[in-house]
């Protein structure tokens, strides 16, 4: 039976905050895209997707200050955001973030991105690194829970302007690279076991409650390391979600650094301002970033 014929156990939920764009990036060029891109996503069991829906009218209706019918984590103020995380911490949840510095990135032209079906190469390419992650969650719990790999349903935030599309192809050829032994990263791969693009969804944010979650680790995450369009870092609200954070292994001593927190590109190339390094810190940097998804399950 093909991946695509066997019923889903868990769903992934994809957002991001921050931009891809590249040729202008804070603060390098004041007026520039940002100087992040954040990647953030939260799995679940699909048996749980009605109950997401009660969490976040649950989130909702315990703020205070928070007059928007649907979870937006830019709209929340200090002590809502740190209450929404709070709760979070606390949900049948994981949670993965890649966070991409793009100082370094800057005018960058990729040669392997040529060959990329897309035209958003570098949007694409985040994707993959954190599908990478989520995939390998994703099947390891799949083995363990239910004795064999169950494809994971994948549902993206709809994004302006974005021909995803070219997103679906993008995976299409890298499975086909994959196949071939033709993989760019040659250390790591996505888990084709139970990755498939039947399963893939565009959906909107404010009609998705689980895109909302996901929303909420990305702007968590966001709101710990911009500089340039917040007043100054505060990682409170991303350190509260590490109980939801994914580790490896999936256990209390797993490492989360490198895995369900990824910082892109590495440490010392980065080159993060002090208020910058504290979220990182607090998730294990800066030790080595050894993670990377094996080719097989053994």
């Amino acid at each position: 039976m093909s991946t695509s014929q066997i019923t889903p156990r868990y769903i992934a939920y994809i957002d991001e905050a921050g931009d891809d764009g590249l040729t202008t990036v804070r603060p390098i060029d004041p007026k520039g895209s940002s100087e992040w891109l954040i990647m953030g996503a939260v799995v679940i069991d699909v048996s749980r997707i009605a109950e997401a829906g009660q969490w976040v009218t649950g989130i909702l209706g315990s703020l205070e200050h928070y007059k928007l019918p649907h979870l937006h984590f830019n709209n929340t103020n200090i002590k809502d955001g740190r209450h929404v995380c709070e709760i979070m911490a606390d949900l049948p949840i994981r949670c993965f973030v890649v966070a991409s510095n793009k100082k370094n990135m800057k005018g960058y032209f990729n040669p392997f991105a040529a060959s990329i079906p897309a035209n958003n190469w570098f949007y694409c390419w985040l994707t993959r690194l954190l599908l990478e992650r989520v995939t390998y969650f994703a099947l390891q719990k799949s083995i363990a829970d239910h004795g064999r790999p169950h494809p994971l349903r994948i549902e993206f935030s709809e994004r302006g302007r974005f021909h995803y599309g070219q997103l679906f192809e993008y995976y299409d050829w890298l499975q086909t690279q994959s196949e071939g032994g033709k993989n760019a990263l040659p250390l790591g791969d996505l888990s084709w076991e139970v990755m498939n693009r039947q399963h893939f969804r565009v959906r909107r944010n404010e009609n998705r409650p689980g895109l909302q979650l996901a929303d909420v680790v990305a702007s968590a995450f966001y709101r710990a390391c911009d500089l340039h369009s917040l007043s100054e870092c505060d990682p409170e609200c991303a350190k509260l979600l590490e109980p939801r954070m994914a580790r490896n292994p999936d256990s209390a001593t797993g490492d989360l650094h490198g895995f369900g927190v990824k910082l892109m590109p590495k440490w010392g190339v980065a080159r993060l301002a002090t208020k910058q390094q504290e979220i990182f810190r607090f998730y294990g940097y800066p030790k080595p970033q050894w993670w990377m998804p094996p080719r097989e399950v053994r």
